[in-house]
């Protein structure tokens, strides 16, 4: 019967899971490339390119949508257990609560071990290849676009200016200037046509511009007068000029020199990499006294303000009895002083900037372990807490399961933030958003063990009797009726 039983309970969880797997990776796939949708549009990049980024940053939220995916699912499925009465049915043959749970419970922690094996080995690898990509294509240009009365200067070496664009492709030029630049000599060779043709040859490898009743002006300094100069002008009545568009093809950056990055490294290469950072700090650290003693001169004058010796304590002299060479000195200190306080000040933004990078390589490695943490933490909230409000469906399992994300989702920023910049400590930061969860679904699951009505109303007029505050308690009682 118990197996029966938990493949019942896993049936449920199945259908709600993959659904609600595939809803979460679309909409934060669309977050996701919204942030990317000005490198994006208007480079002509092709189906093949668009195609790697979709897989790539796909892959990449894997890792955030699991926990919203099995919170939202296990809410879905013991709500819509305990709506059909079938939750009920189950605890009245002896089932605990507990054994109930334990089918999906098993099943989510390997989705656990599962997200912790794709954090360390999947992700980074896609990182690789997804900022590696995104890399490429913001240093592309964006794709060829003349416009009517606006110099365009898209292809290296040439401007070119239309007046007007007709034709269902807009590929019939009219008004046509032409400044060619590959000469180095500025505007000196201008190309002008009442009408022309715009096409691609050679597979779009080239730029062709057909032109009809033009002139060509070339200026050219004069060898007698060196102040004037004079031009060259050739009139024609159809001509074609060709412009390479190599500029506009997407070249592809080496990936090992992106392999550094701290969102490509797995766990023992984050550890070996704050290792280094640590070290330097230190010895940065180490350094810094030694290198500042060569600001400071230690000289003793006596009372007739003629120098007693070096390398000594104090400066043992009142200031009334000083020689007159000594308005030198205090011109010599507070310009050493100066200098010391614009190194002291370089030197701490170089420590800081060290300390910053070693806690940026701790997060990442905190990181995969507490997102994979977290899909457990999701469905100690979500199934208790589905047995307890007992609605399925896709309507209060939402509007919970968006509140607790957003939740966690919030505080996992913040954490990250305070490591980021020395509020806590950077494994207190990351485990923030899991630890402040934790008592909330340990509450829950108790409620749901007990059979309590958290939603109910006699629930929290009660309470103020289990915690002890009898002038709550007072209030909440009903008044008993008078009889007369």
């Amino acid at each position: 019967m118990l197996k029966k039983l938990d493949k019942l309970i896993l049936k449920a969880f199945a259908g709600p899971f993959l659904l609600t797997f595939a809803v979460v990776q679309f909409i934060l796939l669309t977050h996701t490339l919204l942030k990317y949708l000005d490198d994006i549009i208007g480079k002509d990049l092709g189906t093949g390119v668009l195609l790697q980024l979709l897989f790539y940053f796909s892959v990449l939220i894997v890792p955030i949508s699991l926990p919203l995916a099995v919170l939202l699912s296990s809410l879905m499925t013991y709500g819509n257990l305990g709506e059909h009465h079938e939750l009920t049915a189950i605890k009245a043959s002896g089932i605990a609560l507990t054994r109930i749970l334990r089918p999906v419970l098993l099943l989510t922690a390997a989705l656990a071990v599962g997200a912790f094996w794709f954090n360390e080995t999947i992700v980074p690898r896609a990182n690789l290849k997804a900022y590696s990509l995104l890399w490429d294509v913001r240093q592309q240009k964006l794709a060829l676009d003349i416009r009517e009365g606006v110099f365009y200067n898209g292809i290296p070496g040439y401007t070119i200016k239309v007046d007007k664009k007709t034709g269902g492709n807009g590929d019939r030029l009219h008004g046509v200037m032409i400044y060619d630049h590959t000469q180095k000599s500025g505007n000196a060779t201008v190309m002008l046509a009442d009408s022309g043709r715009m096409f691609t040859r050679f597979n779009g490898g080239y730029l062709g511009l057909e032109l009809f009743h033009g002139h060509n002006y070339v200026e050219q300094p004069d060898a007698q007068d060196r102040a004037g100069a004079s031009f060259i002008r050739q009139a024609f009545d159809h001509n074609t000029v060709t412009f390479s568009l190599a500029s506009f093809g997407m070249s592809r950056t080496k990936e090992e020199l992106f392999k550094q990055n701290r969102m490509m490294l797995n766990i023992p290469q984050l550890h070996y990499a704050t290792d280094s950072v640590q070290k330097k700090l230190h010895h940065e650290e180490k350094l810094l006294p030694v290198q500042m003693n060569a600001y400071y001169s230690f000289v003793r004058f006596d009372t007739t303000g003629r120098q007693a010796g070096r390398k000594v304590e104090s400066w043992q002299v009142p200031p009334a009895r000083l020689a007159p060479n000594s308005a030198s000195v205090i011109e010599q200190a507070v310009n050493r002083a100066r200098n010391l306080k614009t190194y002291a000040d370089s030197s701490a933004e170089r420590l800081t900037d060290l300390a910053k990078n070693s806690a940026l390589f701790r997060i990442e490695v905190y990181r995969k372990y507490s997102q994979s943490v977290a899909v457990l933490l999701m469905f100690l909230i979500g199934a208790p807490l589905g047995s307890i409000i007992k609605k399925g469906g896709l309507g209060v399992p939402i509007l919970i399961s968006i509140l607790f994300f957003i939740v966690y989702y919030v505080l996992s920023i913040m954490g990250e933030k305070y490591g980021r910049e020395f509020v806590m400590p950077v494994g207190l930061g990351m485990w923030m958003s899991n630890l402040v969860l934790l008592p909330a679904g340990l509450f829950f699951l108790y409620q749901a063990y007990n059979d309590s009505g958290l939603l109910e109303l006699d629930f929290w007029r009660r309470l103020p009797q289990r915690v002890g505050i009898p002038a709550l308690r007072k209030i909440t009682e009903p008044e008993e009726e008078l009889v007369a």
